[in-house]
């Protein structure tokens, strides 16, 4: 089958032709490594042996693009060249339908975002990507107001030429595969496309394979984590800790010939527990879910 890849993905080992095997990196995220520094998280990662690294850019981890100068972005994207980890995402918080204000600073913060994203790898610049929030109830009231949000998400992706993600999440604006394609269609732009994490489809009580098959097609990354509760009152774990099947993620990822990115989020319910430990935390994700790729087939990248 054709790989679903979508073009100016994030280092995106893509086959040179339609008959080569897709490949599927695995990649853990700094969002769980905040106490690290970042030349400190990058080694870690190697060495563990993930194919790649999605850094969090908001406000208070090491990589926020405020915080690094044109020597420290070169320093990152040769150490990362180095050690042959590619760094596939880029995460951001920039919440849609609050004040025109804040999109404006939102709008600003997503430019900082793709610059970095050229600058850390100008060959395949990774996707930026971000929650819009918002609430499930109020749909019909702010749907409108989202696409416009969004159509001005997908123009600072046109104009950097980077694909910007928004990701479907448990009990906010968009929760469900539906509401993800809808907003989608009305965007109508190849720079706008959609992060795929299950743990917020479990939460509202949604098949895997069904919700995964509906939006791989507008799929640019997939994140990885586990759930318990509702979309009310609910937990975020790690890989493994809940009840996702991770060999049919992967499953379906392969015979769909996905070839991107599955990559461990630790949510702050997990970071930000007394006793976390982002080394062993990113070892123990590994442990798990790596055997998984073996098993299944799953050729993973390595980086030129």
């Amino acid at each position: 089958m054709a790989s679903l890849a979508l073009p100016f993905v994030a280092n995106r080992l893509i086959a040179e032709d339609r008959e080569s095997t897709p490949t599927i990196g695995f990649g853990f995220g700094t969002y769980g490594m905040k106490t690290l520094e970042t030349a400190e998280a990058i080694r870690v990662c190697a060495e563990i042996g993930y194919d790649g690294i999605e850094l969090a850019l908001m406000n208070g981890w090491p990589t926020e693009p405020a915080l690094l100068n044109q020597r420290d972005r070169a320093e990152i994207r040769q150490q990362l060249r180095d050690l042959k980890l590619s760094v596939p995402s880029l995460l951001e918080s920039l919440p849609c339908l609050r004040t025109d204000q804040q999109h404006a600073e939102n709008l600003e913060r997503l430019k900082r975002a793709t610059e970095l994203a050229h600058d850390l790898a100008p060959e395949s610049p990774p996707v930026v990507q971000s929650i819009v929030a918002g609430k499930t109830d109020r749909w019909e009231q702010t749907k409108g107001r989202l696409v416009d949000q969004l159509s001005d998400w997908a123009e600072v992706g046109r104009v950097s030429e980077t694909v910007v993600c928004f990701k479907p999440h448990a009990s906010h604006a968009v929760h469900t595969p539906e509401r993800a394609l809808w907003v989608h269609h009305q965007v109508d732009s190849p720079w706008l496309k959609v992060v795929y994490d299950y743990s917020h489809f479990y939460l509202e009580g949604l098949s895997l394979a069904a919700s995964l098959k509906q939006l791989l097609p507008i799929t640019a990354y997939v994140q990885v984590k586990d759930s318990r509760g509702t979309p009310a009152k609910h937990e975020y774990l790690l890989p493994g800790d809940g009840e996702t099947d991770y060999r049919e993620l992967l499953t379906v990822l392969k015979h769909a010939g996905y070839s991107g990115f599955v990559n461990v989020e630790v949510s702050s319910h997990v970071h930000r527990k007394l006793d976390y430990e982002p080394i062993e935390t990113a070892e123990l994700c590994y442990r798990r879910l790596a055997p998984l790729f073996e098993t299944l087939g799953i050729l993973r990248p390595k980086v030129a």
